[in-house]
């Protein structure tokens, strides 16, 4: 007679025995056609109700592991192939996810601090937007994402960047990796992409893994080079002219215009216009945008609130010229927004009441005296005199050039032995490059704790002199 122990059971009743029966018919421990105990039999000797024992019965039934015939019972069925279990439960398969290794001092990190996230206002608006829209939050999604929040984002670019875009240009999409795969299946596979030498490697594996040619072109001290860009014969233009990463390089005027200029020459050539951290800069208002004094609809416009709210809020959005806006949905409206409708409808009630524009300012501040502390650390610490700060006006991080004749590589790995990570320029050359910048490193400064950049700056110097 089949008996159980349900000192131990965790949830329903009728779910303990559904479970145990269940184990040992995949088990063998219950054989095919094999008869099981009435109803009424089974509880009686397990001490517990009919009624447990038929709604686990009927649980195995609609999942196939027992039948019933009328007026004769319950049988286990058959499973052609059940594959058997074994009773060990510590099972474990090699499995390598990858993951990063965690560093003590982490100069290259460029994530956010918890306590810099407007959390008390971010659950005051949502409470509110949940409470009010109701019937919104349970409506599937546009194609390119709820209006509120594009009519929110075309206004706050109106009075932040200065263009005039209509909400229907703007596309919304769960990170930029997103969205730079929407703009290869829009203009098609058989484009020929160039992206900046030294740039993002990140780049290159995503247009790679969507089986596009990319291509490298070289940046002097005011950004991709026309003439660079030639040499890759590249339909599209990848760049960002803002603040240029890892360089920190602001493209000027003149080679905007030089950029629209080429991307004119060809029917099929656009520039993709990367402006994920414009907000924070440090002197002055941003140039104006590529997409603002295009007048062919040659550029498409991309940015992202990783850098100004979370990385991990995952919203970004780009900005289409009308033709190419009307070619999205003639070719794209099957797709469904990746943005969950709760995270839209708050971030537009957010920047629709001036929260965003407030957070932006504040943490303005913050960042120009963060990037102004560190700095003043390194110009009193034992680097002083064999080192030099290379600054940019725009974006979260700056470089720092060392006097040395160490390779990059000796002393990254050297401080990662000291539990400290560093990434140089040269780490973001690709490898048709015969110019790489040598001695030049990353300082990310957007979560960087004082004591931290002194032990890593102390670390460096004895480096040097070792």
């Amino acid at each position: 007679m089949i008996t159980y122990d349900f000192e131990k059971a965790e949830g329903p009743m009728y779910m303990h025995v559904y479970k145990c029966l269940k184990k040992d018919i995949i088990e063998g421990k219950l054989k095919e056609n094999e008869k099981l105990p009435s109803k009424r039999t089974f509880a009686r000797n397990n001490g517990i109700s009919t009624i447990t024992i038929e709604n686990a019965y009927d649980q195995l039934i609609s999942e196939g592991y027992i039948y019933t015939i009328p007026k004769k019972g319950y049988y286990v069925a058959h499973i052609e192939h059940i594959a058997r279990k074994t009773n060990n439960i510590d099972v474990q398969y090699k499995i390598d996810v990858n993951e990063k290794k965690k560093y003590s001092i982490d100069l290259s990190d460029n994530s956010i601090n918890p306590s810099n996230f407007p959390f008390s206002v971010w659950t005051k608006v949502s409470r509110e937007v949940m409470s009010t829209k109701k019937e919104e939050l349970m409506t599937i999604s546009p194609v390119n994402g709820v209006f509120e929040l594009r009519e929110a984002i075309a206004k706050h670019l109106q009075s932040f960047r200065g263009m005039l875009v209509d909400p229907n240009q703007i596309v919304i999409g769960a990170g930029t990796e997103f969205l730079y795969g929407i703009i290869t299946e829009m203009l098609g596979k058989n484009k020929t992409f160039a992206i900046e030498n030294p740039g993002y490697k990140k780049l290159e594996k995503i247009y790679n893994q969507k089986d596009i040619s990319c291509y490298h072109a070289v940046i002097d001290e005011n950004g991709m080079t026309v003439k660079g860009l030639k040499k890759t014969k590249a339909d599209i233009a990848h760049i960002c002219p803002n603040h240029h990463f890892p360089t920190g390089v602001t493209m000027p005027a003149s080679r905007r215009y030089e950029m629209l200029s080429w991307a004119n020459e060809g029917e099929d050539r656009y520039i993709i216009e990367d402006d994920y951290d414009s907000e924070f800069r440090a002197k002055g208002k941003p140039l104006p945008t590529l997409f603002s004094i295009d007048g062919c609809e040659k550029v498409i416009y991309i940015n992202t609130f990783s850098k100004s709210l979370s990385p991990t809020i995952r919203i970004s959005y780009m900005v289409l010229p009308i033709h190419l806006a009307n070619l999205f949905y003639e070719k794209m409206s099957f797709y469904a927004c990746t943005v969950s409708n709760f995270e839209q409808y708050t971030l537009a009630e957010f920047i629709k009441k001036g929260y965003f524009e407030k957070h932006i300012n504040r943490m303005r501040l913050f960042y120009s005296r963060q990037r102004k502390k560190v700095i003043d650390i390194i110009n009193h610490s034992s680097l002083k005199d064999k080192c030099k700060v290379k600054e940019n006006d725009s974006g979260l991080h700056f470089l720092l050039q060392l006097n040395t004749k160490l390779k990059d590589e000796v002393i990254e790995e050297k401080l990662a032995e000291k539990d400290i990570k560093i990434k140089a320029l040269s780490d973001y050359y690709f490898e048709d490059s015969g110019s790489k910048k040598e001695h030049f490193f990353i300082i990310n400064y957007s979560k960087l704790e004082e004591e931290k950049i002194k032990k890593a700056l102390e670390t460096i110097n004895e480096i040097l002199k070792s």
